[in-house]
């Protein structure tokens, strides 16, 4: 039975990226031309891609999404829990038009890191220090201005199920240099599609949106806080 669940599981998994893949490079194809003369259009085909990639999931890989709490599309700034490259993606789902910080290596994709930067997703190296922390601080001062939410991956990279690393600071600067409401998101895409794994299972993918944190919370209490709150669904 494990075996022809595995099978299976393969099965899906190779329909998920062949889909997937292919239907990216349509997309991103298509939003070249438009990245050059419109940011509008250009966040509507990002939203469009990552409506797709939820829908590949659904069809092939009967992934589910669950959402505990509410999204809200104001300048917040988002923390979340990272286990798979699904919710790095899903977040222009179901947020709008959201400045992400990742880590700078995607934006070396060729052309898709091109149009990722155009829009807003800002490739953050862990190693350039207060280079990098400026190069944060300007894109999180330009999400504001444009009313957008921010969202940060504060591990720094997708981490195992189960894990509970140290965060790095990056969110915190954010957070009291700008005053800004930060919201934990705890969830648990691990469980279904896990980091470094070409398998992918069926099942839900649970964002559990903790409490809204307001400014002023002192340095080494807010990464406890958010820590804390991240890690709700570790198992």
């Amino acid at each position: 039975m494990n075996i022809a669940i595995t099978i299976l599981t393969f099965i899906r998994s190779v329909f998920f990226t062949a889909f997937f893949y292919i239907g990216s490079t349509f997309i991103i194809l298509l939003g070249v031309p438009v990245a050059y003369f419109s940011t509008r259009g250009l966040r509507r085909i990002a939203r469009t891609w990552s409506q797709y990639h939820y829908l590949c999931a659904r069809i092939f890989l009967g992934i589910k999404v669950e959402i505990k709490g509410e999204f809200r599309n104001e300048t917040l700034l988002y923390v979340f829990k990272h286990e798979s490259m699904f919710e790095t993606i899903d977040t222009l789902r179901i947020l709008k038009d959201p400045i992400v910080i990742a880590k700078k290596e995607l934006l070396s994709i060729p052309v898709w890191g091109w149009m990722a930067t155009r829009h807003g997703l800002l490739g953050v190296d862990r190693e350039a220090g207060a280079k990098s922390m400026r190069e944060i601080m300007r894109q999180a001062n330009r999400a504001i201005e444009e009313g957008r939410p921010i969202v940060i991956f504060p591990e720094g990279t997708r981490i195992e199920r189960g894990q509970r690393p140290l965060l790095q600071s990056g969110f915190a600067g954010i957070y009291r240099i700008f005053n800004i409401v930060a919201i934990p998101v705890a969830l648990n895409s691990g469980r279904v599609a896990p980091k470094n794994s070409f398998l992918k299972r069926s099942g839900t993918i649970t964002y559990l949106i903790g409490d809204e944190l307001q400014p002023g919370i002192p340095k080494e209490e807010i990464r406890a806080l958010v820590h804390e709150a991240i890690n709700a669904l570790n198992e």
